[in-house]
């Protein structure tokens, strides 16, 4: 079969700094993937076409780029599964990261991330027997954070990172999570409170879902900052904007049935914060001018006693 790649380009030694595109068609094997395209590409077609790539294998997590706008590792991912037909793929560098050249891209940026979690075991004594012994069940609830092979790829389609190069990333709160559940560690409550209050913490997560569907190992990264969350409410980390946004959505919907934005706002900057109510002024002028603006006082659902006998259903199930 035939692989029609369309490939985005970057050359720093070029003025300007510009990036182009460059089309390539290949023959190869039904079951080649993307990554055996470019390779052959770079080696028998054009020499220039810089790219990463290690074990071919999907254990290293270095062949992460962009496949018609989704992050994946290319050395799993077949031709035929997402161009059937001979479709044309569109190939970039990943998302939120420098790019060095063609699809290469700088992993500084990825690595300060993780080291700003403290990705070590910090203990608070020294074994008898040389050796920090964990049962099997809570290693094995570790499992899915351990897969992952820092490939960058929900780094790379990150939306919160696109806006805010503040926030941790996905990746770097994965791991934050496999260190606050292991049993060994002795700092899991510092660690739940600088989670929770440092600026693009956890709260910045939006749950768009893209570190879910892109993870190449199943560690859905976004899953874990979730949990991060409700292990740093149960520590009482509660005087924070995200808690109070996360509590206000949840009585609002109770007692009315939907959500009241308004109130929404001002109980996540916080009643008595002036500075970040006044933040919010220009947001509601704004919303005023395009019709935009909620209800001051809240429209009740018509089923709201519905819903409020599904909120007491479950939580009656739950305590």
């Amino acid at each position: 079969m035939q692989a029609n790649l369309k490939v985005k380009r970057f050359d720093p030694a070029d003025e300007g700094g510009k990036t182009w595109w460059q089309e390539y068609k290949v023959d190869v094997h039904p079951d080649s993937t993307v990554l055996d395209s470019l390779i052959q590409i770079r080696e028998q077609d054009d020499g220039t076409l810089a790219l990463r790539c290690a074990c071919r294998a999907s254990i290293c997590g270095s062949c992460g780029m962009k496949v018609n706008g989704d992050a994946k590792l290319v050395c799993k991912t077949r031709v035929v599964d997402v161009a059937p037909d001979g479709e044309q793929l569109v190939i970039e560098p990943m998302g939120n990261q420098h790019v060095v050249r063609d699809l290469v891209v700088s992993l500084d940026t990825f690595f300060s991330q993780i080291q700003r979690v403290d990705p070590f075991l910090q203990p608070d004594h020294i074994p008898e027997q040389g050796e920090y012994i964990a049962s099997n069940d809570s290693m094995e609830n570790l499992l899915t954070s351990m897969n992952c092979i820092m490939c960058g790829c929900c780094v790379s389609d990150c939306t919160v990172l696109e806006v805010d190069d503040n926030f941790i990333g996905p990746a770097a709160l994965a791991k934050a999570w496999r260190f606050t559940e292991d049993p060994r560690d002795s700092k899991r409550d510092e660690r739940l409170k600088v989670l929770n209050d440092e600026a693009g913490g956890i709260w910045d997560c939006t749950r768009c879902m893209k570190c879910v569907e892109v993870c190449p190992k199943g560690v859905a990264p976004m899953d874990r900052i979730m949990e991060l969350r409700e292990s740093a409410i149960e520590a009482g980390n509660t005087n924070t904007p995200g808690y109070h946004h996360t509590e206000s959505f949840y009585n609002s919907v109770k007692k009315n049935g939907r959500l009241d934005e308004t109130r929404l706002a001002m109980d996540s900057a916080g009643w008595t914060n002036i500075p970040r109510l006044l933040d919010l002024v220009p947001i509601g002028i704004a919303a005023m001018r395009k019709g935009k603006l909620p209800p001051l006082i809240p429209h009740k659902s018509e089923d709201h006693k519905k819903v409020k006998d599904l909120y007491d259903n479950v939580e009656g199930e739950s305590s």
